[in-house]
């Protein structure tokens, strides 16, 4: 039988790439270069910016020097957490908590990143729906999106490990020696896309990979990756590692300049959101 999950309270110390500062702050560069090209705009600035599922605050630390008004960050890495505070408690706004109850008031938020923390947690859904109530009705959630049917598993390294069952994957896991269970649960891009019901949704990991000058991903696109026709790289999206996508609440359009291959529309499964809600202990930033 697979292990029962339980949240990772100190992911950090389990995995050495959280307190990788460089690659860390090249995943920052990433994401803000999206974000501005969604948004039409040269930085950040006005804006109330979370990062939920921060950690060390590597990327808070960039999302805060690209000009935002306000900056959280939010996970339950208690020891990540503190390096963060030591290191960048001047500028960025740190708390403990559960993104399942994220402490901020209904709307309170512009900017949302969830990136690369899905498959960690123990109800993704439910934390995309409380990231729904706290963002903003113009407000944007950038997303970093794991596949299930990526061939190469990102954290351990192991082809096709996420395609198994937990059973299966706790005991290929110990027979390689990388850790005692395997504990991440990654969706295919069909579940994803239930997981964004109601959201409106662009899709990003086409024009990442086809302008690496412009999304700052010349450290994970290959060369030859610019040089294929754009209906080749498509048909390989179903098995990509990773997903780029942008999320509104309301429709809205990428208001950047053209790209080199545009941002797609990802269709969505509709779904009706309750109204606003007067959650006891919650306050704007």
């Amino acid at each position: 039988m697979a292990r029962q999950r339980t949240a990772q309270l100190a992911y950090s110390e389990l995995m050495g790439a959280m307190l990788d500062e460089d690659k860390r702050r090249q995943k920052a560069r990433k994401i803000i270069a999206v974000l501005r090209h969604f948004l039409g705009r040269d930085d950040l600035s006005g804006l109330t910016v979370a990062d939920v599922g921060c950690s060390a605050g590597f990327i808070a630390d960039e999302l805060a020097a690209a000009g935002a008004a306000h900056t959280l960050g939010i996970d339950v890495d208690v020891p990540g957490l503190r390096k963060a505070q030591d290191r960048f408690g001047g500028r960025v706004a740190f708390c403990c908590g559960d993104g399942e109850r994220l402490p901020f008031a209904d709307g309170s938020i512009d900017v949302l990143v969830f990136n690369h923390i899905y498959e960690h947690v123990l109800d993704p859904d439910a934390i995309i729906a409380e990231m729904h109530r706290v963002l903003s009705d113009d407000g944007v959630l950038y997303l970093g999106l794991g596949n299930r049917l990526g061939v190469m598993e990102p954290h351990y390294k192991l082809p096709f490990l996420s395609y198994l069952p937990p059973a299966l994957s706790d005991r290929y896991v110990r027979a390689t020696g990388r850790a005692d269970h395997y504990h991440e649960r990654f969706r295919t891009r069909t579940g994803l896309r239930r997981m964004l019901a109601g959201w409106f949704v662009w899709d990003y990991s086409l024009p990442v990979l086809g302008d690496p000058a412009r999304f700052a991903s010349g450290d994970v696109v290959p060369g030859a990756v610019t040089r294929l026709p754009r209906a080749a790289v498509r048909t390989t999206l179903p098995l990509v590692p990773t997903y780029i996508w942008v999320a509104t609440k309301r429709p809205r359009t990428p208001a950047g300049p053209s790209t080199t291959w545009p941002p797609a529309r990802v269709p969505t499964p509709h779904r009706a959101w309750p109204g606003p809600t007067a959650a006891p202990g919650t306050a704007s930033p």
